[in-house]
């Protein structure tokens, strides 16, 4: 795995201070566009995402290393290890269906179903309403729910933002009566790998993760899949 040492960019990521209360969402920038939404499935075949990560509360800081095998168009594992070879957890996703066996540790890391999604670059949200849609350079930014001729800053009830960058799903923010209450972001790092974080405002809760390497594979044992 990842030496311990990989972890400092992150560790300054997530120093920034904790927010108090969940921000208000900002009204949709950019200009209108009728632009279709690109295409959010999970590239065909399967892959092995191996990582490090950082999380942090209120009351609990750890960090370690781990691995999420992925196989089109619905399945995820996740594994997640303390640093130092001590115990660690591990997520089932199928479909809209998350099992987290075992200790809490991995319970209290991962984000809802939707944004679980999203750090692989799926689009898996509830249905609609109303979208809207404004584009700003290359940059989509759209707003999905009960919109009523508005966008997510005045919606009724909860709401999605969405960012593309280019064709790469960049951010989803679940907005919660005008306010932003948790969010995932994807950007490439250097090593061209991707590095995720969310957030979740009024929990004041973060984890990041930055992808180590990307491997493709033939596919997975039925095994991992099964759910205890």
């Amino acid at each position: 795995m990842t030496p311990l040492r990989t972890l400092t960019p992150l560790m300054a990521l997530l120093a920034a201070p904790m927010i108090a209360c969940a921000p208000a969402a900002r009204p949709l920038s950019g200009s209108p566009t009728r632009a279709v939404l690109p295409p959010t499935a999970m590239a065909a075949g399967s892959q092995i995402l191996r990582f490090t990560w950082t999380y942090q509360d209120e009351t609990f800081e750890a960090n370690g290393d781990g691995a999420v095998r992925v196989q089109s168009p619905d399945r995820a594992r996740l594994d997640f290890f303390l640093k130092n070879g001590m115990t660690g957890g591990y997520a089932i996703l199928v479909g809209d269906s998350l099992t987290v066996p075992g200790i809490d540790l991995v319970k209290r890391l991962l984000p809802p179903v939707p944004l679980l999604w999203s750090s692989l670059g799926r689009l898996a949200l509830p249905p609609t309403q109303d979208t809207t849609a404004r584009i700003d350079g290359d940059t989509l930014r759209a707003d999905l729910g009960v919109l009523r001729g508005r966008d997510a800053s005045l919606a009724d009830g909860r709401a999605w933002r969405l960012a593309f960058g280019g064709t790469a799903l960049a951010r989803v923010e679940r907005i919660e009566d005008g306010k932003v209450i948790e969010w995932m972001s994807r950007r490439r790092g250097a090593n061209g790998q991707w590095q995720l974080q969310y957030v979740h405002e009024r929990g004041k809760r973060r984890l990041a993760i930055a992808v180590t390497d990307t491997t493709t594979v033939e596919g997975f044992d039925d095994a991992i899949w099964r759910r205890p």
